[in-house]
């Protein structure tokens, strides 16, 4: 009997203890969240910022039906960045330059991502996109020397290009294999053109 009491009286310690410790774990969780949401928030905040302004947005819905107008557009909205990044860089008055560079490459690279996704769908549409491909393998070339130049920029700090260093490298990756691809999707458009001249 009383060892039957005692094993009544072990489990309810046990369960206690065991209650105690899923209590004490939500409790670590809850105060986890409570830590870092006001930290995530913000960033995530960031992170979700649309790179177009609401105009460009209006004008690439208006040209939503005309695949020359938009991919156009896409390239004078890649090309504004990359020249609001340069003004920026060249300006002695700017502050906090490491991270605008940052921000401003980011918003490039958004935009210019944005303008492969379109070219994707105008090439799967088999739309002719021959005379807007000339303009963007253009473009390629130039945006190619001026992220060259960026970093091999002589007056930047190490400290500084180290802020900027990944987004920068990879926006050169993208833009020198886009460059290739953008080259041979000529060829591609070009093929499926003539055969629908056939057709």
């Amino acid at each position: 009997m009383r060892a039957g009491v005692y094993w009544r009286w072990r489990r309810r310690t046990m369960l206690g203890r065991t209650m105690l410790g899923h209590t004490m774990l939500g409790l670590a969780l809850l105060l986890t969240l409570a830590v870092c949401l006001p930290v995530c928030s913000p960033l995530w905040a960031q992170r979700r910022r649309d790179p177009l302004n609401p105009l460009e947005i209006d004008q690439l819905r208006d040209a939503m039906l005309d695949p020359d107008q938009r991919l156009k557009l896409y390239v004078k909205f890649s090309r504004d960045r990359m020249i609001k990044l340069e003004q920026m860089r060249s300006d002695p008055k700017t502050t906090e330059r490491a991270r605008q560079t940052h921000d401003m490459l980011e918003d490039f690279l958004a935009v210019y991502d944005e303008l492969n996704d379109n070219i994707d769908m105008y090439v799967s549409r088999k739309d002719d996109i021959r005379k807007p491909l000339k303009l963007i393998i253009e473009a390629d070339t130039e945006f190619q020397a001026k992220l060259r130049a960026i970093k091999n920029s002589a007056n930047t700090n190490v400290d500084e290009a180290k802020q900027y260093e990944f987004l920068l490298t990879d926006a050169l990756d993208t833009v020198d294999s886009s460059a290739d691809d953008h080259r041979k999707t000529v060829a591609e458009v070009e093929a499926y053109m003539k055969r629908k001249k056939k057709n």
